[in-house]
């Protein structure tokens, strides 16, 4: 009977819950249905965030200036709304250096402050330091 009345209408019948006793049917255009979801789809993933993972190398023995235009990077990438991994890495015997290490990263840090916060402090991986700046939320 719904599938005659269907027909007559020129619509489809769509099966909506086949779990339920008895199914549940509904008569329309699929057609339409088919394209109003992909809409919403296309719609929500425009809304969506997507925020990249930003990486800054620096060394233990970095020049001032370097630092500087290193640190105007991460602010940047920050202010884009991206997070930023502060890489510091050792060379040679450095490694037995981690205090210095830490204080540079905790300096680094202090001077993202306004933009970002510290979201993984500094840990040692292999030859690296490495700390994780997310932006602020708005």
């Amino acid at each position: 009977m719904a599938l005659s009345k269907a027909s007559e209408l020129g619509l489809d019948l769509v099966e909506i819950s086949p779990e339920s006793r008895p199914p549940v049917c509904r008569i329309m255009d699929y057609g339409k249905y088919k394209y109003a979801a992909k809409k919403k789809v296309a719609e929500a993933k425009r809304h969506q965030t997507v925020t990249t993972i930003k990486e800054v190398k620096f060394r233990l023995k970095i020049e001032a200036h370097d630092r500087n235009v290193k640190v105007e990077n991460i602010r940047r990438f920050l202010g884009e709304g991206h997070k930023v991994k502060v890489t510091l890495r050792f060379s040679g015997r450095e490694i037995t250096r981690q205090d210095m290490a830490r204080e540079k990263m905790q300096s680094i840090s202090e001077d993202v402050k306004s933009l970002g916060n510290v979201e993984s402090f500094p840990k040692v991986e292999g030859r690296n330091m490495i700390m994780i700046v997310a932006p602020l939320k708005q």
